[in-house]
């Protein structure tokens, strides 16, 4: 039987690959500043004293160059962590990850797999600005041959990543910065969540809300606000981005008639877009009501003012959930300063 302890989302992130790494020897993790003094957010720490130098090792600042010898290790037998400190700069390694990983396996008739992990870093953070704090896995969800998990709680990172690591398909693994904090619930033994099936965090009956990776948690502060005005609000964490649990969704929205999307992106051609426009293919455009939210259509901005009025909020959910559902958005309480951003600190 599991034993359940709380811990944080980072603790959870170093605990999968522990695990992994002490039953599996074909695993071991590469990328910039994994075995330094902060290990990535705590996640990669003391993985080289434990398992040695070549499981666990820093690599040049040459995104393309290494994403190409992870996959040159999965080809062979291995199964590469290739951590990238933020997502940004996955597009300095496109080819690699489009043209070779994503394809590797048919183009072979089935005869290889790129077993292979890309752990990214998004989210706003401390003035990251324009290229810095990105997320731009709408790009990869185009792209058939590449899973994408991007997990809200501490027990989903663990078993996500295990999963994640497991899986005899390149997956992107996509870890908001304001999340390694967070502390849940973690079972001790190894266990994995499946791909490709959403979680339903919240139960309601007005309106869908939609979340992925931190636009989760501003979907339950949103729920919370709207309860208060007598909206009931089904709130569900995605979890996989790429493929897309459509069953839970469909599900949910013909339930409440109404959803919202919250990326932790652009809306514009987002996962949002792409939700909403297979739930109006699958079922009578006019049977439900939709509308997505996500980063301001502009370059992402570096001051604190702005930040505010860029991203999402739960106060911005809920006014545009109460605005779906006929209520009066100015009815609705606030959410308050949201105090993660004060708690987190950065990597360095």
């Amino acid at each position: 039987m599991q034993n359940n302890r709380t811990i944080s989302y980072g603790q959870a992130l170093h605990e999968a690959l522990t695990q992994e790494m002490e039953q599996d020897k074909s695993v071991f993790v590469m990328g910039q500043g994994v075995d330094d003094a902060i290990g990535q957010y705590g996640t990669t720490l003391d993985l080289h004293k434990k398992f040695g130098a070549d499981r666990n090792f820093d690599t040049p600042i040459a995104e393309d160059a290494m994403t190409g010898v992870a996959i040159g290790a999965a080809l062979a037998g291995m199964r590469p962590v290739h951590v990238h400190q933020r997502m940004d700069f996955l597009m300095l390694c496109m080819n690699q990850l489009i043209n070779m990983a994503a394809k590797y396996h048919y183009v072979s008739d089935g005869q290889m797999t790129v077993t292979m992990v890309v752990r990214t870093s998004i989210g706003r953070s401390w003035g990251q600005g324009p290229q810095h704090s990105q997320a731009p896995y709408a790009a990869f969800m185009h792209v058939p041959g590449i899973k994408i998990l991007a997990p809200t709680t501490p027990h989903d990172a663990k078993g996500g990543l295990i999963a994640a690591i497991r899986n005899n398909n390149p997956v992107i693994f996509i870890e908001h910065r304001l999340l390694f904090a967070n502390k849940g619930l973690v079972p001790t033994d190894p266990y994995e969540i499946e791909i490709g099936k959403a979680r339903v965090l919240r139960e309601g009956t007005d309106i869908t809300l939609i979340g992925m990776s931190y636009t989760v948690t501003d979907c339950l502060r949103a729920a919370t606000l709207l309860a208060e005005v007598g909206i009931s609000a089904e709130v569900i964490d995605l979890l996989s981005l790429a493929p897309l649990d459509m069953d839970t969704i469909t599900k949910s929205v013909k339930k409440t008639g109404r959803l919202i999307t919250v990326d932790n992106s652009w809306a514009s051609c987002g996962a949002g877009a792409e939700i909403i426009s297979r739930l109006f293919e699958a079922q009578n455009q006019n049977s439900f009501q939709a509308a997505r939210m996500g980063f301001a259509p502009t370059t992402c901005p570096t001051t604190r003012n702005l930040e505010d009025v860029f991203y999402p909020s739960p106060t911005s959910v809920a006014e545009k959930a109460a605005t779906l559902c006929g209520i009066e958005a100015s009815t609705l309480p606030t959410a308050g300063e949201q105090k993660e951003l004060e708690e987190f600190r950065g990597p360095f």
